[in-house]
């Protein structure tokens, strides 16, 4: 029985190898210009699903999922949002306060990926961008939405007061700002990352424009819109600890605004569950997705 347990657990690790290999970077490209840093790992063939990543962030937040064995059957395509990651990063707040370009840039990331019927997995602002392009674009070409710790709407009841912390990440005083990054982002999690993968992630929450997150705070999220009109399967993960995004609050809104939404709550995890208990999301993701099948 061992034995033959060991073969299946190297046959996944195999297959796992192989899938990285294939994996591939490129560019879409938004409609005001804007170039989007993509890539995609997994199952070229498989069904595709697409990560979207929160402030500060970029594909690097997903590390463990790209490199889950359970997702692997799956085509796992990420992208750098506007004013983070390797994407372009364009001047002045209005390139990042329309809620709309940022559907725009979803668009655009799913028809340079050629993918069809996509799931779409959004982090915190990943689900306002979510949001954003059910109310621009609807449900039609899509197979599913999971919002994790997601932002429902910028509204006081349903996003933690910390206005010193926002106030600080659009200072021009450099130490001032970083200070406030390493802040935001320690607020992320109720269990912290190990230590060179916390490191990581600050390093790269300080490449994010300054203009987007002075621009952000007031992004459009018109999740009336969005969320209500939604017949497609809708799923809720959601950290019992999050510091950020009031979990209660903000499920009760979704789940007013569209009564079919499932929803799981990580009672040990903060803003970012699947980092914080990364095999139980992604047995749940994987679960999630063979259902629509």
């Amino acid at each position: 029985m061992f034995t033959i347990k060991l073969r299946r657990l190297l046959a996944v690790l195999l297959l796992a190898t192989v899938l990285q290999a294939q994996a591939r970077d490129y560019t879409a490209t938004a409609p005001d210009g804007v170039t989007l840093a993509v890539q995609e790992s997994g199952n070229p063939d498989g069904m595709p699903v697409i990560f979207i990543h929160g402030l500060l962030g970029s594909r690097l937040n997903w590390s463990e999922q790209l490199a889950s064995p359970q997702l692997q059957g799956y085509r796992l395509i990420t992208y750098d949002l506007r004013g983070h990651g390797l994407s372009a990063k364009p001047a002045g707040t209005q390139a990042y306060s329309d809620g709309r370009r940022w559907a725009d840039d979803l668009r655009a990331v799913i028809q340079a990926a050629n993918a069809r019927k996509p799931v779409l997995v959004g982090w915190s602002l990943g689900g306002a961008v979510i949001s954003n392009y059910l109310a621009a674009y609807g449900d039609q070409d899509l197979a599913a939405a999971v919002y994790v710790d997601g932002v429902i709407e910028l509204a006081p009841e349903q996003i933690t007061a910390h206005p010193d912390i926002y106030r600080d990440l659009i200072s021009n005083d450099l130490r001032t700002h970083l200070d406030a990054i390493n802040t935001f982002l320690r607020l992320c999690f109720q269990t912290p990352p190990a230590v060179p993968v916390l490191e990581r992630l600050l390093a790269n929450a300080a490449m994010a424009s300054w203009d987007m997150q002075r621009g952000v705070q007031s992004m459009t999220v018109p999740a009336d819109q969005g969320l209500r009109a939604a017949s497609v399967p809708l799923l809720l993960l959601y950290g019992e600890q999050d510091a950020l995004v009031r979990p209660g609050p903000s499920i009760a809104r979704a789940v007013a605004l569209n009564p079919g939404i499932h929803v799981k709550r990580y009672a040990q995890s903060g803003h970012a569950p699947f980092l914080e208990e990364a095999q139980r999301f992604n047995q749940d993701l994987a679960a999630f997705i063979a259902q629509l099948r």
